[in-house]
């Protein structure tokens, strides 16, 4: 048998090329030049961190006019959420706490400054049991059938 020395190697296939040396302009270049057909396309927002258009309604509502406002908490159902955590005998925290929600969004329900939600609403008035939303308000929370 033929002895084959360490240093020799042998290649059996050329190294495919990574995707960026594909899209270098050199390779454009030589593609081109060598008469290959190259396909370039322009991406939308390519190399923008933009993911969703904003449309004027929202502006408009940014902007809190007389007609377009967000509507926040009424006081009523703020005191009615304090009042209840206070029957409780619950802390702003551990009630944040027991609906897996931050201490924040409690303060803000109580302050009156947050925007509903249905599903915090709801999660405070199962761990309140008391009704928090419709004509009802205030009363204690009819349990499941």
């Amino acid at each position: 048998m033929a002895e084959v020395g360490w240093d020799d190697v042998t290649y059996l296939r050329k190294r495919t090329p990574k995707a960026t040396e594909k899209r270098s302009q050199q390779a454009v270049n030589a593609a081109q030049r060598s008469g290959m057909e190259v396909e370039t396309s322009k991406k939308f927002s390519a190399g923008q961190n933009k993911q969703h258009s904003s449309n004027a309604n929202t502006a408009r509502l940014d902007r809190e006019t007389e007609e377009l406002k967000h509507s926040h908490v009424g006081l009523d159902t703020a005191r009615l959420i304090q009042q209840g955590r206070q029957a409780k005998n619950l802390t702003q925290k551990e009630l944040a706490t027991k609906i897996n929600e931050k201490p924040q969004v409690v303060n803000d329900y109580e302050a009156g400054k947050a925007i509903p939600n249905n599903q915090v609403m709801s999660k405070l008035e199962r761990t309140l049991g008391l009704k928090l939303r419709g004509k009802d308000r205030g009363k204690p929370l009819a349990p499941k059938k």
